[in-house]
């Protein structure tokens, strides 16, 4: 029988083995909600709803929660943190810190509904699905501007470049794969760089010819990804060039126009 849960901790990590040990793949953050396939020990093997993505997470980090409830959480429209940082507060005074991207579930006039009962958010939230707009998406990418990168990092706070465009276009409504490679597959060519739109994702290779990285088009001479840092670069029809650098860092394999 298919069992379900959420994330009410502000970051729980999600490993590629059920071990502490293990290599982290991926980040839930707050609000999340996922499937449990199979359970080993104190871990769950779980698959997030908005791109079926894979992995372990600790039994004791997140919350399972009925079908009815899941239903009702998935079913809602989504409502969002639109500040890099936010915190909700109980009426006993606890508290869970809340990041930009994080699902506030049951939210109604400030307040949230936890598996520990009734929480106030005192941060600015997206009540509505933004437009996905070309301004929007480059925008809000704009807001992690400076986070450090981390492998599997789904936040303000360390991310990766899959996990940043997929972040982005999540609060608009658009739903990514988690890996680069898996990004890959949305939306439509652009055949020439100079043709090229805000909003745009562009995709880079190896010498293996494999996705291997993805960023967001500022313009068709500018892009914001993840590598190092959030950072802004130039970006020609041979890829990425690193100004601080003085080189290219990622080759230009294909630029893709989702909205």
């Amino acid at each position: 029988m298919t069992k379900y849960g959420i994330c009410e901790q502000s970051l729980v990590p999600v490993r590629k083995q059920p071990s502490d040990q293990s290599e982290m793949i991926n980040q839930l953050i707050f609000g999340d909600l996922f499937f449990i396939n199979d359970i080993v020990g104190q871990w769950y093997l779980i698959a997030t709803t908005h791109d079926m993505y894979e992995g372990w997470v600790d039994i004791k980090q997140v919350t399972e929660i009925s079908e009815d409830r899941f239903e009702k959480l998935n079913n809602k429209q989504p409502v969002f943190i639109s500040d890099i940082y936010g915190k909700a507060t109980s009426l006993t005074g606890q508290s869970v810190n809340l990041l930009l991207g994080s699902r506030l579930p049951e939210y109604n006039t400030e307040n949230i509904i936890l598996s520990k009962g009734q929480y106030k958010v005192t941060s600015n939230v997206q009540v509505e699905i933004l437009k996905p707009s070309r301004q929007n998406i480059v925008d809000i990418a704009m807001q992690y501007l400076g986070s450090p990168y981390l492998w599997g990092g789904r936040s303000p706070f360390g991310v990766d470049c899959s996990g940043l465009t997929q972040l982005v276009f999540k609060m608009l409504g658009i739903n990514l794969g988690r890996d680069a490679h898996q990004q890959v597959e949305t939306g439509s060519i652009i055949n020439f760089i100079n043709e090229a739109m805000a909003g745009d994702l562009a995709f880079f290779d190896n010498s293996d010819e494999r996705i291997t990285h993805v960023g967001i088009m500022v313009n068709n001479k500018q892009i914001i990804h993840a590598s190092g840092e959030v950072r802004v670069d130039s970006i020609d029809h041979q890829g990425i060039y690193n100004e601080k650098l003085k080189k290219y860092t990622h080759k230009l394999r294909i630029i893709k126009r989702v909205i």
